[in-house]
């Protein structure tokens, strides 16, 4: 799971990366955010399965396909998003008794 979870995280450093690098091309990267956007959306759901990934698609996408919004990094956000801000799962939250014996 933690290979899955660092392949995760690190795929999506790479996207937000490629989704800022558009803003750098001077004329040329607002049209290359209309062919990355879906793209991106796609990607995201690939990545993240489930209702949260279809939301996460489509808030990809419009943070891709706005103007100067490609500045926030929406996959590492997923990722913390999933793994890091996410509620605990049951089994999680265990408690040990433990008796001294003097």
């Amino acid at each position: 799971m933690k290979l899955l979870k660092d392949r995760l995280f690190i795929k999506g450093l790479i996207y937000d990366a490629v989704g800022m690098a558009t803003m750098a091309i001077p004329l040329v990267g607002p049209f290359l955010d209309l062919l990355w956007a879906p793209f991106a959306a796609r990607k995201m759901g690939e990545m993240y399965p489930g209702k949260k990934g279809k939301v996460a698609s489509v808030l990809v996408f419009l943070e891709e396909i706005l103007p100067g919004t490609d500045i926030i990094p929406t996959f590492t956000l997923m990722y913390f998003y999933t793994f890091v801000w996410g509620k605990n799962k049951q089994g999680d939250n265990r408690v040990i008794d433990v008796e001294i014996i003097e």
